[in-house]
C-alpha cells in the first residue's frame, strides 16, 4: 500500500513576515515527525499548510496514495486527521455520545471511552483540560485517516496521558500512519525531527 507524503520548495509568509522558505520534506508510511523550535516559527502554520487549511506563498505539498495523488488542499484535507488546540467538546454531551457523534460522521467505529482513559456518562461541561485532550486523541483515532498532524498534543497531559498518546503514536505508525506533531516537548516516541526557525 502507497502511502506518503512529499513537500517541495515549501514557502509561507504571514503578516510581511517569513516564516519558512524552500522547505523539503519526504515521509513514507510508518514516519513520525516532530516539528520543533520556538513560538512563532512556523510549525502550527506548517501544519495547516499541510491540513490544507492554509494556502503556501511557495511549493507545494503532496499525499501519495494508492488512488493517486493529492495536491489540491481540499483533497489533501480528506486524508488528514487533526489534533488541534481546539477542544470541540459539547458541554451538553457526555463523553460516550460525543464519540458516537463523530464515529457516525466519520463513519468508523466509536472506541471504548475507558481505552482513553474516560467514563463514558462523563458530561462534556465537567471535563477537566487533560480529559478534554484524551477526548480529543480518541477522536483522532477514530477517523480513521492516515496522516495525523497533532499541534501541541502533550499539552494538559499527565504522565500516564503521555504514555497514552505515545502509545497510539506508535501503533498509528505501525499500522503504515504518518504522524507529524508540533511540540516543544519530547513525545516518548523515536522519530525523526524537523526544527523549524533557526537561522
Amino acid at each position: 500500500m502507497t502511502f506518503a507524503l512529499a513537500i517541495e520548495r515549501l514557502a509561507l509568509t504571514r503578516g510581511h513576515r517569513r516564516l519558512f522558505a524552500g522547505l523539503d520534506l519526504s515521509l513514507r508510511a510508518g514516519d513520525l515527525l516532530s516539528l520543533t523550535g520556538p513560538n512563532g516559527a512556523g510549525k502550527t502554520s506548517l501544519l495547516r499548510v499541510i491540513a490544507g487549511l492554509l494556502a503556501p506563498t511557495e511549493g507545494i505539498v503532496r499525499i501519495r496514495t494508492d488512488s493517486g495523488e493529492a495536491v489540491d488542499g481540499e483533497d489533501r484535507a480528506r486524508l488528514v486527521g487533526w489534533l488541534g488546540d481546539r477542544d470541540a467538546v459539547k458541554p451538553q454531551l457526555d463523553v460516550g455520545e460525543q464519540l458516537r457523534f463523530w464515529a457516525k460522521l466519520y463513519g468508523t467505529p466509536a472506541p471504548e471511552p475507558e481505552a482513553f482513559g474516560l467514563k463514558p456518562q462523563l458530561p462534556g461541561q465537567y471535563l477537566s483540560s487533560g480529559q478534554k485532550r484524551r477526548l480529543a486523541l480518541a477522536r483522532l483515532v477514530l477517523t480513521g485517516r492516515k496522516l495525523w498532524l497533532l499541534d501541541e498534543p502533550l499539552a494538559a497531559l499527565d504522565d500516564d496521558g503521555k504514555a497514552l498518546l505515545a502509545g497510539k503514536l506508535t501503533a498509528h505508525c505501525a499500522a503504515g500512519g504518518i504522524a507529524i506533531a508540533a511540540t516543544h516537548d519530547p513525545l516518548g516516541v523515536d522519530g525523526l525531527t524537523l526544527r523549524l526557525g533557526d537561522a
